[in-house]
């Protein structure tokens, strides 16, 4: 079992650790994990042709070789790179999926006086939803669906566990080294007590923590809140 991470990703904006500063384009942090034949590259939030030199100075894998894609939530910084991989098995939690997709399907319907831009990034992001198919329990023997509800209604991480050590790739449930030290959780999450929820199961599980929009680090802070 092997986890690693590909490429880091930052918020659009911080504010637990910027100043007054214009907003960044925001992408998610890409991890891979390799479990057998399995290669499950996690949220691949890069355009294409950056997430695929990524993946090849990280891990010395071409695009072909992703078996599994896993989303851990439906936004345009998580999947911004998912084209690259049209032959893995594209997967999302069930929850987040039956979430989003009747919003974004009304929304597509009502586009009518929209302009020719919004339609097709609506058409888009419906497109790439249908083709996420929804996640088993267990994707491969040891890496498993961890539910983290709140910042999005169906965020999922994973949770890999091999002899030493269990492992939680958290997404946005924690996004940053600032959220895990202080305890937070972001802001403009759809539900900030559930998200607090899933926040403190996540501490409370794991060894390693892979956040959302930046390194992994070493838990120390089981019962820290």
């Amino acid at each position: 079992m092997d986890v690693r991470i590909i490429s880091l990703g930052t918020l659009p904006e911080h504010p637990l650790r910027d100043k007054a500063r214009r907003p960044r384009t925001g992408h998610a942090t890409t991890t891979l994990i390799r479990a057998g034949d399995a290669a499950i590259l996690v949220d691949p939030g890069l355009p294409p042709a950056a997430v695929v030199a990524r993946l090849d100075e990280r891990a010395g894998l071409e695009a072909s070789e992703i078996t599994h894609v896993f989303l851990t939530s439906f936004k345009a910084d998580t999947c911004r790179g998912i084209r690259a991989f049209d032959n893995a098995e594209w997967l999302i939690h069930q929850a987040e999926r039956e979430a989003l997709g009747v919003p974004l399907a009304t929304l597509l319907r009502d586009a009518g006086d929209a302009d020719d831009e919004t339609r097709a990034e609506l058409e888009y992001q419906v497109s790439l939803l249908r083709e996420c198919k929804p996640a088993p329990d267990s994707i491969v023997r040891g890496v498993d669906l961890f539910p983290l509800p709140g910042v999005t209604p169906g965020l999922c991480g994973l949770l890999v566990a091999d002899a030493n050590r269990t492992t939680l790739i958290c997404g946005d449930a924690i996004p940053t080294l600032e959220h895990y030290e202080q305890g937070k959780v972001l802001k403009n999450a759809l539900d900030g007590a559930a998200a607090m929820d899933s926040f403190k199961e996540a501490v409370e599980i794991a060894d390693v923590l892979v956040l959302g929009r930046d390194n992994l680090v070493l838990n120390q802070g089981r019962g820290m809140v």
